[in-house]
């Protein structure tokens, strides 16, 4: 059995996590910063990469308790080196070389959209090849995912994230950071029809998304009608994002079943697909296409260890094993051939 650290501090959360090529999450451990973030309505680099420091140490020794493992019983420690922000996944990844190091274990760089993109494997059997839908605060790409390193982008935003979009959504209505849950949650009580948002790109060629005009028509709603209903315009700018993401993925799912005909999953992952809305729109479009819909729990949705730990595990049986001189990147692209 082989047994891997995982370190994780890309973002604002600091999380280590322990998985063995059984597939069992042995440990997780993870401290999250919403609460020193939340005063500016988004995260600030330099408290993030600080908050990092404070408590990454005792994270790994926390974890290691939980697993009732010692470091003699790990085979490798991995730990993201981008993409992301940078102070703090130098910490992250500074803390695993000099673990490597001391203890004389393999060190394995672990992209941390290569942890999202292979995060359905560590909990159900989601072969080679698949269609994966990337959705976060930082990102939103559709990949066709053909192994371990092996990836090919269809398509990525032009402008926003469109978890970006849902944080500068709430920001405008007035609710907390993160917005994702907090739109979510305001939307169950609205009218999705109250409000025409655009829905940009759809019944356009290509795979491309584009959320930076549709924030803007919630600005300019807001403008015009300053007492408009609040849980109305979060369900319609719900629902123009699910519109979107639906019209986009069905070019991808042409794109990937032209190329693999056999092809059996679509997997949605990052902490957007954590959106239960989105998630059960996404599933109607596998279905007509014939493809089975995964998307990992909750806790591997959002930035988390465990997606780190299993995306090394899965490079450490194939052989990686990285130099303690492996550079930290703040943009890391999947797929390097794609523009």
């Amino acid at each position: 059995m082989t047994l891997v650290l995982g370190i994780e501090t890309s973002c604002d959360e600091t999380a280590a996590a322990l998985v063995d090529s059984n597939k069992t999450l042995r440990a997780q451990k993870l401290a999250s910063q919403i609460r020193a973030h939340a005063p500016y309505g988004g995260i600030v680099p330099e408290v993030a990469a600080r908050a990092h420091l404070a408590v990454l140490e005792d994270l790994v020794r926390d974890a290691l308790a939980e697993a009732k493992a010692d470091w003699q019983d790990i085979d490798a420690i991995a730990a993201t080196t981008g993409p992301g922000l940078i102070g703090g996944v130098i910490v992250g990844a500074t803390f695993a070389k000099a673990a490597a190091m001391a203890r004389g274990l393999p060190f394995v760089a672990v992209n941390h959209l290569e942890g999202h993109a292979l995060s359905p494997r560590l909990i159900a059997d989601v072969p080679f090849p698949y269609l994966l839908l990337l959705v976060s605060g930082g990102h939103c790409q559709l990949l066709i995912v053909e192994g371990v390193g092996q990836y090919t982008r269809l398509g990525t935003t032009l402008d926003d994230a469109v978890g970006e979009a849902f944080d500068k959504v709430a920001k405008l209505l007035g609710l907390p950071y993160p917005g994702g849950p907090a739109i979510e949650k305001l939307a169950r009580d609205g009218d999705a029809k109250a409000f025409d948002l655009p829905r940009p790109l759809k019944g356009r060629k290509g795979c491309d998304f584009s959320f930076a005009g549709l924030k803007t028509a919630v600005r300019n709603v807001l403008d015009k009608t300053p007492d408009a209903n609040a849980a109305d315009l979060a369900a319609a700018f719900q629902m123009a994002v699910a519109d979107t993401l639906a019209d986009r993925t069905q070019n991808a799912i042409d794109a990937f079943l032209n190329k693999y005909p056999h092809g059996k999953h679509l997997v949605v992952a990052g902490g957007v697909a954590a959106n239960n809305a989105l998630k059960e729109r996404l599933a109607r479009v596998a279905n007509k296409a014939g493809l089975d819909l995964v998307a990992p729990p909750v806790s591997l949705c959002t930035d988390n260890a465990a997606m780190i730990a299993w995306a090394g595990l899965e490079r450490f049986v194939l052989g990686a094993n990285d130099p303690l001189d492996f550079p930290c990147r703040p943009r890391w692209p999947l797929d390097p051939k794609a523009a």
